[in-house]
């Protein structure tokens, strides 16, 4: 075999700006809470004050990783009123997501969801109810 075998793995290796990007994007996917503030928008929008109260966090801790999440293009915004909901950026972070969360449980069958019968993103994100200072109405 030609000591130049590996030339055509050469020619489709990824730019240094894709390998940096890539390498961020996992990193920032590296961490335990924004892991499940993303498996929580894997469902459905939610403001920070529903994301805290679902997570069990402060609205302060949640509001920074939603912060680099939403830097990384991850998670974004929709304003209504004085109330901000978040989501997950597009199609391909709930596929990263759910792609993830299936090679997990794969090589793990001990890991289970909470509420593990429930699917990755049914569907469009339903409305959260409206919240003023944190309190349904």
């Amino acid at each position: 075999m030609s000591n130049r075998s590996y030339e055509h793995v050469r020619a489709r290796l990824l730019g240094e700006s894709a390998v940096a990007a890539l390498a961020e994007t996992f990193k920032v996917l590296g961490d335990t809470t924004r892991v499940r503030i993303i498996d929580a928008l894997s469902a459905t929008e939610l403001c920070v004050q529903d994301l805290a109260d679902a997570l069990g966090l402060t609205q302060s801790a949640v509001s920074h990783q939603l912060r680099l999440l939403r830097s990384m293009r991850l998670v974004r915004t929709r304003r209504d009123g004085r109330q901000i909901f978040y989501t997950l950026d597009d199609d391909h972070i709930v596929g990263l997501f759910k792609q993830g969360l299936e090679h997990v449980e794969e090589r793990t069958p001990s890991v289970k969801r909470v509420g593990a019968d429930r699917p990755v993103r049914p569907g469009p994100p339903h409305r959260a109810a409206p919240t003023t200072r944190g309190k349904r109405l």
